[in-house]
């Protein structure tokens, strides 16, 4: 749900998007941090807001990095 969030703020589109691992963070709603690989070699870390089920939104792409490898630690951010 957040690919065309996400490619909107790229400016570009992405035939590959796969998320790899995810790690979440308890705030008032969830914040999911996920890498994400875009290509063979080419990885993103997306952060993703959910807020609580009564507020009835979907997933937000909150913030994301790019330049990223399958390696690179999945940090909060």
């Amino acid at each position: 749900q957040v690919k065309p969030q996400f490619e909107s703020r790229e400016n570009r589109t992405y035939g590959m998007f796969k998320a790899i691992v995810y790690k979440t963070q308890v705030v008032a709603g969830t914040n999911y941090f996920i890498k994400v690989q875009v290509s063979d070699c080419d990885y993103v870390h997306l952060k993703v807001f959910q807020s609580l089920p009564y507020e009835n939104q979907g997933p937000s792409l909150a913030g994301f990095q790019t330049g990223k490898t399958r390696d690179d630690p999945l940090i909060y951010f």
